[in-house]
């Protein structure tokens, strides 16, 4: 009963994995509240999530306006007293294709919407979190995060981005009892996947434009997959990680296991040199 009365917040919770996630959440008892730039994807899941006895708020906010953010937070905090759980779920593609051809500042506005939009959600919160000393951010990181996702350099950079702020605020947020950490969810069928099909194979690249295609017939990962890690995550004291859903072993971590990994340098960025990659002491 970890979740029974928390007050957790979902951007991008309309749909796709953050739909997943806000409606596992309100399943644990959470008082969740998604956070999408669509009212009306909102209000359909609100709809929807009602028919099955589930409530949870909802509110239309841009996370890359800062503004939008404070004023979103500070009227949680004022109605519930407290957030105790932030999951930054919102993201897009960008631009895509060779970076020479891309538009600039639509290639900045990638960077504005998946590394500041979580940025912007994470400083509004945290004054609470550390007030109360406890907390659970989790953010989401994905392809090009490790490795380079060539034809989407804007969301590679805001996704590697995300994983070394996410290492900074664990670090740094440690003595408060704040845990964060990062999410690779798996190729997923969400709105990013319509996002390499419009762009077709010339700006996707063949190769990855052909397995996308593979992937919207074959389904793609459940996002369940992701919301239960999210869980894992919100009920343990792992902090300061990236997590592959579907490729780390985190379903046999024990309390043992999370210990020795918290201790170490294993699912953090590092630059193999026999420098800095090394374990933590």
């Amino acid at each position: 009963m970890i979740l029974k009365d928390k007050i957790a917040v979902v951007t991008g919770g309309s749909r796709g994995i953050g739909r997943a996630v806000v409606e596992s959440l309100a399943q644990g008892g959470c008082n969740v509240l998604a956070v999408s730039r669509s009212a009306e994807e909102l209000k359909t899941l609100q709809n929807e999530l009602k028919k099955n006895g589930l409530h949870i708020e909802i509110e239309a906010a841009d996370v890359s306006d800062y503004e939008q953010v404070e004023k979103l937070m500070n009227e949680i905090i004022k109605k519930f007293g407290t957030i105790d759980i932030l999951i930054n779920a919102a993201g897009v593609y960008g631009q895509i294709g060779l970076f020479g051809g891309n538009d600039i500042k639509k290639w900045t506005e990638t960077l504005q919407i998946n590394l500041i939009g979580t940025a912007n959600c994470a400083h509004a919160v945290l004054p609470t979190m550390t007030k109360n000393k406890a907390g659970k951010i989790i953010n989401f990181s994905g392809g090009g995060a490790v490795n380079s996702f060539s034809n989407f350099s804007a969301y590679a950079t805001s996704k590697a981005a995300v994983v070394r702020f996410t290492e900074n605020l664990a670090a740094e947020y440690k003595d408060f009892n704040i845990q964060v950490n990062a999410i690779a969810p798996g190729a997923v069928n969400t709105k990013l996947l319509g996002e390499v099909l419009a762009a077709g194979p010339e700006k996707a690249g063949k190769d990855f434009y052909e397995k996308s295609i593979k992937q919207q017939r074959e389904g793609g990962e459940d996002p369940k997959l992701a919301a239960d890690l999210i869980l894992f995550l919100i009920s343990g004291s792992l902090t300061g990680k990236l997590i592959s859903a579907k490729w780390d072993n985190w379903k046999e971590w024990d309390e043992a296991d999370i210990e020795r990994i918290n201790n170490s340098s294993e699912y953090t960025l590092r630059r193999i040199d026999n420098k800095y990659f090394k374990e933590i002491k």
